[in-house]
């Protein structure tokens, strides 16, 4: 691979994406193509600017002439760009079918316009929508129940629509509820680190019964570079992992840590206008070419608590504490955090 691009590499699982086409494919040139919204965050990347491994393009994904800029020459692109939080859907629905919906075909009509030979579009188990029991495959009807599915799901049927009429060179993967580092604090996990960071008590949707299975941002970068090496043109892959907890679940694993009981730092509040109870897919197609998670979210906790508590500083606003310069500063310490990026536009 000469040139690599990835929507939205300033965020979470992009970011991750880029560490992982950095480590695996060295020889790459990455590019990171990303709006930087509230959700993007050049330290998320900063060290791998300052060593020149890859280069920043700031930009939008429904603006195609941006998008044809970012991808001429790619040989692959990596669509990981999104607004993501159910939460915000509910409220700001138009936005998520802009970026979601508009910014995917915009894309790939850009890829399609410059020739890249292939394209990994990022998707979600949610567009399966509720799954009481056992799991689904990836030929399961496509049943979303919000905004946000709903909007992931339209992108799919834009794809889909490429594929069969421009053969374009299209995978798509859906994943489980990701966790990890530098994930916005606006997410369950995170959010509740920080939450018994600061002293607050744990917001718990509806009666915490809620079922989610968590799969390591680590192991999804690892899935995608994975597929974009094995996967079929034209093919949907699950990635997946046996990691299934309620919210109350997950409450009681990060008070535990911090030696508290979750009926002691939790409340319930009212839950979203419609909260699936459960999702779970099949990744038996994924596992058959060889791919297995390898992290566990109960043995991640530490770790995650240990980035959010010496990064606290980088959400001070969400949470009233003060900054702190060095802990806000890249990950790797060596420069600030606007020193001389060299953004491109």
């Amino acid at each position: 691979m000469k040139k690599v691009v990835v929507t939205g590499g300033a965020g979470f699982a992009g970011s991750h994406i880029v560490d992982e086409l950095c480590r695996a494919c060295p020889d790459a040139q990455v590019v990171v193509f990303d709006k930087m919204t509230y959700a993007g965050d050049v330290r998320n990347i900063a060290h791998h600017l300052f060593a020149d491994r890859i280069r920043l393009i700031v930009g939008d994904v429904a603006d195609l002439g941006a998008c044809r800029r970012a991808v001429a020459d790619a040989s692959l692109v990596i669509h990981a760009a999104a607004e993501s939080h159910v939460d915000h859907s509910f409220g700001n629905s138009l936005e998520f079918t802009r970026t979601n919906v508009l910014g995917t075909h915009a894309l790939v009509e850009a890829c399609r316009q410059e020739r890249v030979p292939r394209i990994i579009h990022v998707s979600t188990d949610e567009v399966y929508g509720e799954v009481l029991d056992g799991a689904v495959d990836e030929e399961a009807v496509l049943r979303p129940t919000n905004p946000y599915s709903s909007s992931k799901a339209a992108a799919e049927m834009i794809l889909r629509g490429y594929i069969q009429s421009y053969q374009a060179p299209i995978l798509i993967v859906r994943a489980n509820n990701l966790y990890g580092v530098r994930q916005f604090p606006e997410k369950i996990i995170p959010r509740f680190i920080c939450h018994m960071l600061t002293g607050r008590r744990l917001p718990l949707h509806g009666d915490g019964l809620n079922r989610r299975h968590y799969l390591s941002t680590k192991d999804f970068a690892r899935a995608v570079l994975f597929l974009a090496q094995k996967g079929e043109v034209g093919e949907t892959y699950n990635i997946g992992t046996q990691e299934e907890y309620t919210n109350l679940q997950v409450g009681e694993m990060i008070a535990g840590h911090f030696g508290r009981g979750v009926a002691d730092v939790a409340d319930f509040v009212s839950d979203r206008p419609f909260n699936d109870a459960r999702y779970s897919i099949s990744w038996d197609k994924l596992a058959a070419m060889g791919w297995r998670p390898g992290n566990r979210l109960r043995d991640d906790i530490g770790q995650l608590v240990a980035w959010y508590s010496e990064h606290l500083g980088r959400y001070a606003d969400l949470f009233g504490v003060a900054r702190d310069p060095a802990a806000d500063a890249p990950e790797d310490g060596a420069f600030g955090v606007n020193a001389g990026l060299g953004l491109a536009t």
